[in-house]
């Protein structure tokens, strides 16, 4: 990434270092089991924050500490990952293409990314299975239930067939009444060198199209403070009483009223 400025060249420094020094432990926690190997990738993304400039603020109640569910987002670029990875032990789930990223692929890989290949019924079938036992199992999953990244000015619509994979899976699992509580989350970033930023700032936040990934790390390692605000919504039981598609359409309302909010700096009744 030719033109770095000295200040960002330390900084991607810093990240590379800190990623080295962190990889052995996780893949070391990796070969312990299913239920090491959390912590870590939390260091990990609040590293990324830090290097990237981002200053992070939650607006809402998150889950409770050590209570698990399926947490549905937005989704608006990689940066994404970090500024959520941030906040608590978690996984995502990816498209399968992801997996084979050079570096992104490998990272996601040993974050325990749950990844989604609709080409092929069974293994979208395993991958649905083990995310129903994470659940059952009290974890939190992040599903960007969009089903892409968008352009950072608009939420897009919400997929209620990502959400009853989920819901099917579960009740696989064994859960007594099917139900799992689903936790809207609003992404937005909202200022950019200490000023708020509108459309266009929003825009060049996000990843997506065919967007290369270098020019836009270098775009936001030359970006200064990035203000990311984070916004929980009210949590959504989706089961017997409420179907997949209400608790997408809840979920869908809870995001886009919270970035209106975010965007307007008010709250909408």
């Amino acid at each position: 990434m030719n033109g770095l400025h000295p200040g960002a060249i330390l900084r991607l420094a810093v990240l590379s270092l800190g990623t080295l020094i962190l990889l052995p432990g996780q893949l070391l926690m990796l070969r312990l089991g299913p239920r090491h190997g959390w912590r870590l990738p939390l260091l990990f993304h609040r590293l990324v924050c830090r290097c990237l400039g981002v200053r992070r603020t939650v607006r809402g109640t998150p889950p409770a500490k050590g209570e698990g569910g399926l947490i549905v987002a937005n989704h608006v670029s990689w940066l994404d990952i970090s500024v959520i990875g941030a906040e608590r032990p978690l996984s995502f789930v990816a498209k399968a293409e992801v997996a084979t990223w050079p570096v992104i692929g490998f990272l996601a890989k040993v974050q325990r990314t749950l990844f989604i290949d609709r080409t092929r019924r069974a293994a979208t079938a395993d991958m649905t299975a083990e995310m129903g036992q994470r659940l059952a199992d009290g974890q939190s999953v992040v599903l960007f239930a969009e089903g892409t990244t968008g352009d950072g000015t608009r939420i897009l619509p919400l997929r209620s067939s990502l959400l009853g994979a989920v819901h099917a899976a579960l009740g696989h699992n064994g859960d007594a009444d099917g139900d799992i509580t689903v936790y809207p989350l609003t992404i937005t970033y909202t200022g950019f060198h200490g000023l708020a930023g509108g459309r266009f700032e929003r825009s060049l936040m996000a990843w997506y199209g065919d967007t290369e990934l270098a020019p836009h790390l270098k775009a936001m390692l030359d970006a200064g403070a990035i203000d990311a605000e984070l916004a929980w919504g009210e949590p959504i039981r989706m089961g017997h009483q409420t179907s997949r598609k209400d608790a997408t359409r809840l979920a869908e309302a809870a995001i886009r009223r919270a970035r209106n909010e975010a965007v307007t700096g008010r709250s909408l009744t």
